[in-house]
């Protein structure tokens, strides 16, 4: 086996490939081409894919790549994992309508064996389970053996570049690592749980089109895809066991480590922070070269995140100046064969520099929001850090979750990772759907006029119909109108619903969104010709629907100047969102709002509502509009002349949106809930219109229904209640007085359960008591038994676990009741502590755990002690 760097690797591949008739084509950018579909370029083939739909033909029928990847799946692995990297390198040959598996089979097994010179006996081969084809290739014209051979199914050899579009069988190439990479399991090539055999090369024989209901068209031609990553192969070249030990990574690495200080190796995460940074710094230049810049979105969210990562890795290990834009130059050495690296040498510089510095800043105000979490929750008594707090701090911060864990562990706290974990995941599937939702109804828009908005002044309207567009939704088609009385999701309202009318049929208005300045309606029917074939449509809006929503909408204009009326002009809104069935308003506040509060600001919206302010709209200039006093929304952008909406004198504020003509058509207006959102922000829910009426009768008929229950008036409920509330504790008091004795009562049988060891008397058993004060009392009792006794009792008392130790205060210097609770409580799961003679442990969720005292307490008895 030839041991090769990595560049000499790169170099062989081309070579081989082009004396196989292949044209070398250039690496595409880590910015997909004109495909909206994935964020970065992550395989070989995606520059190929309109060549494999058919949709453009090919130039070169042969061609081979060296590939710029990026993949930010599972980035929380990255530099503790062997395999796992932010960006790699792809080495690939394609076939467009050329050769198929007889061709390329053999020469990989050629490339392998005779040009990299692999054992091969160390190569194994995984084929799809249904592929005779691909099978009997490698065990008779290759000729390896059954044993080294293995069907598998879909899950690993069936490649597809998505959901839909370009897919097929494959057949995966692996490279045995020897049995010392076991770990003590005995598994096959393509088992997840593998840590011996390593996929180096990946053969996708490209002959389906996945289509949205699942099923596989064939595509125009048989292609051939693969897909051999550098990293790996270089590894196994040059015997390491992991990536991160081959020239590509330890190049940079040394030179990171003289700009660690002194002491810095012995760091528990010393390795793992030079692999990290080293990893994130190529991505980072790698990105940049490419025409990335930071943000808080899209693929500049994902540059972002690697630079602080890696920043935060350094200084995890003391590396407190910037130094992440000082690798710059070893990484350009090492990738010469990216010539535009070279060319953006200095935008690639004073990117990572500025940010550098700006996470510097961002990290502390990070780090002073976790000590002001920390000590809210001290204050409270709290020892956990809520889920939700950590990952504020990852996704606004940027702080990584081992970064809280390992400051609140200095305070003694712990974090909810579960938690974490769960916030993450809502994120990412919030991500997901935002992504699927664009993608939806973003393709094919582009170059249409803005769309005409007849919605403020009607709900219906014919109008003509420039696009039915396909979805990747079954029975969903996306409708572009030259105008529209349909309202467009934006400004935190939701929008309209109806029908689109194309003679008599009918076709259902689901969804109303913007791409750019054009109104995408996303229709929903069964069938779609005649509405194919119209040049002109009925669109209806569902007015009630619509109704409502504008007064919903139009209270919330209200209730944000009624919050500033009450609780001062320093409120500001952090969001909102209205539709038919209740308004959302989030407000900065560091505290919950009193009772007294609600019902002022409820009381002040009611007033203007009762009223009956006129609604009037005007554009006006940006500027003018701010001057006038007008009040912008959260989060909207604005040009340079604005829609105002004023309600008589009381409020006016920049908004697009649909509002009644005056505020008494609203009705009335309730709060139903005040709370928490985040630190510094509260959130109010309120309904108006018709849904208040509905919130109001539902509460008059709940009270109606208790009334009859109670056999009391209305007006007599509240002290009903108080006087059924005092009965009911006084009888919870009485039946625990009642236990409690019953519980003493076993005082004198467990007084004859004692058992002697030298001078001292002990006993631990399990009893019968209501609470922890029971509990307590009986141990003080019998401890009164005997001169030198020791007693631990415990017990489950309402789910959960408690247990108590008493010792007599003759031999607590040398049996101390604390100390034997703080042995035995972990046998319940039970925390506590206490006194030399008195000591207690609750909370506990393991009561299996009970019936291991007596022998764990006879254990810790020492022999011959005496008064």
């Amino acid at each position: 086996m030839k041991n090769l760097s990595a560049s000499e690797i790169r170099q062989q591949f081309i070579q081989f490939f082009e004396s196989k008739g292949h044209q070398h084509l250039p690496s595409s950018p880590l910015i997909p081409y004109n495909d909206p579909t994935v964020l970065l370029t992550t395989a070989g083939m995606l520059q190929f894919k309109p060549i494999m739909f058919g949709t453009e033909k090919p130039v070169h029928s042969r061609v081979t790549t060296h590939q710029k990847c990026f993949r930010t799946t599972d980035l929380e692995n990255v530099g503790f994992s062997p395999r796992h990297h932010t960006f790699f390198e792809m080495l690939g040959n394609f076939s467009f309508g050329d050769y198929y598996k007889a061709e390329v089979i053999p020469w990989a097994w050629e490339f392998l064996t005779e040009v990299l010179g692999l054992p091969q006996e160390k190569l194994h081969v995984t084929v799809y389970q249904t592929d005779d084809e691909a099978y009997d290739l490698w065990h008779e014209k290759v000729g390896i053996p059954a044993e080294r051979m293995y069907r598998l199914g879909d899950d690993t050899n069936f490649w597809a570049a998505g959901e839909t579009g370009p897919c097929g069988p494959c057949s995966e190439i692996y490279y045995d690592l020897g049995p010392s990479m076991d770990k003590g399991q005995t598994l096959h090539p393509g088992h997840d749980d593998d840590n011996r055999y390593l996929e180096v090369w990946n053969l996708v024989f490209m002959e389906f089109d996945r289509q949205p209901d699942g099923s596989l068209k064939p595509l125009p031609a048989k292609n051939i895809d693969t897909g051999m990553g550098l990293e790996r192969i270089t590894s196994v070249l040059q015997g390491k066991s992991s990536n991160y030990d081959t020239d590509l990574i330890q190049t940079i690495v040394s030179h990171i480590k003289p700009l660690a200080p002194a002491g810095a190796e012995s760091h528990a995460r010393y390795t793992v922070a030079l692999q990290v940074i080293a990893d994130h710094a190529r991505s980072a230049v790698m990105l940049i070269g490419d025409g990335v810049q930071p943000g808080n979105e899209g693929r500049g969210y994902v540059l972002r995140r690697i630079i602080r990562r890696a920043v935060r890795f350094g200084q995890m290990i003391g590396m407190t100046d910037n130094f992440l834009y000082t690798l710059i130059p070893t990484i350009l050495d090492l990738y010469t064969i990216y010539p535009e690296l070279a060319q953006k040498q200095e935008i690639i510089h004073e990117t990572i520099l500025n940010e550098e510095e700006r996470f510097s800043k961002t990290l502390s105000r990070g780090t002073k929001r976790l000590e002001d979490v920390l000590a809210e929750l001290k204050s409270r008594g709290i020892k956990v850090v809520p889920g939700e707090a950590a990952f504020e701090l990852y996704d606004t911060y940027g702080f990584p979750l081992e970064l809280t864990l390992e400051i609140a562990q200095e305070q003694d706290f712990d974090v909810d990772k579960a938690g974490y974990k769960l916030a993450m995941q809502a994120q990412v599937e919030r991500a997901r759907s935002a992504s699927r939702s664009n993608l939806d109804l973003g393709a094919g828009v582009v170059g249409f006029e803005p769309t005409a908005f007849l919605g403020y002044d009607a709900t219906q309207s014919e109008v003509e119909v420039l696009a039915v567009l396909e979805t990747n939704v079954e029975h969903l088609r996306r409708v572009v109108l030259k105008s529209t009385p349909f309202y467009a999701e934006s400004g935190g309202q939701v929008s309209d619903h109806g029908a689109l009318f194309a003679g008599a049929h009918r076709y259902e208005v689901v969804d109303v969104q913007k791409v750019g300045e054009v109104v995408v309606h996303v229709v929903q029917a069964e069938d779609w010709e005649a509405l194919e074939k119209a040049s002109t449509v009925n669109a209806m809006v569902e007015a009630s629907m619509r109704e409502e929503t504008m007064k919903h909408h139009s209270v919330a204009h209200l209730l944000h100047q009624a919050l500033k009326d009450v609780l001062g002009a320093q409120v500001a809104q952090a969001g909102s969102a209205v539709n038919h069935a209740q308004v959302r308003f989030d407000f900065n506040l560091n505290r919950p709002m009193t009772a007294e509060e609600i019902l002022r600001v409820e009381e002040r919206v009611n007033d203007q509502i009762m009223r009956n302010l006129p609604v009037h709209t005007s554009i006006l200039p940006i500027e003018e509009a701010r001057n006038s006093g007008a009040v912008a929304m959260f989060g909207e952008k604005y040009g340079e002349k604005v829609r105002v909406v004023s309600m008589g004198e009381y409020s006016s504020e920049f908004c697009g949106g649909t509002h009644v003509s005056a505020t008494g058509t609203i009705g009335s207006f309730k709060i139903i809930a005040e709370e928490a959102l985040a630190a510094g922000v509260r959130r109010v829910v309120g309904v108006a219109g018709r849904q208040a009426y509905i919130y109001s009768s539902q509460n008059e008929a709940l009270l109606r229904t208790l009334s009859q229950d109670l056999k009391t008036p209305f007006e007599n409920i509240p002290e009903r209640v108080m006087k059924l509330q005092q009965t009911l504790k006084t009888q919870e008091k009485a039946i625990k007085a009642l236990k409690s004795e019953l519980a003493l009562q076993q005082v004198g049988a467990l007084a004859k359960q004692f058992k002697v060891h030298g001078d001292i008397h002990y006993l631990a058993t399990q009893v019968d008591v209501p609470d922890m004060g029971a509990l307590k009392q009986i141990a003080e009792n019998l401890k009164g038994y005997k001169p030198q006794a020791v007693v631990v009792l415990g017990a489950e008392m309402d789910g959960k676990v408690g247990i108590v130790a008493a010792v007599s205060k003759n031999i607590s210097t040398h049996i101390k009741a604390g100390e034997l609770v703080k042995v035995l409580s972990p046998l319940v799961g039970a925390k506590g502590g206490g006194k030399p003679e008195f000591a207690q442990a609750g909370g506990g969720d393991q009561p299996a755990g009970l019936m291991e005292l007596n022998a764990r307490l006879e254990a810790l008895l020492p022999a011959g002690t005496s008064a």
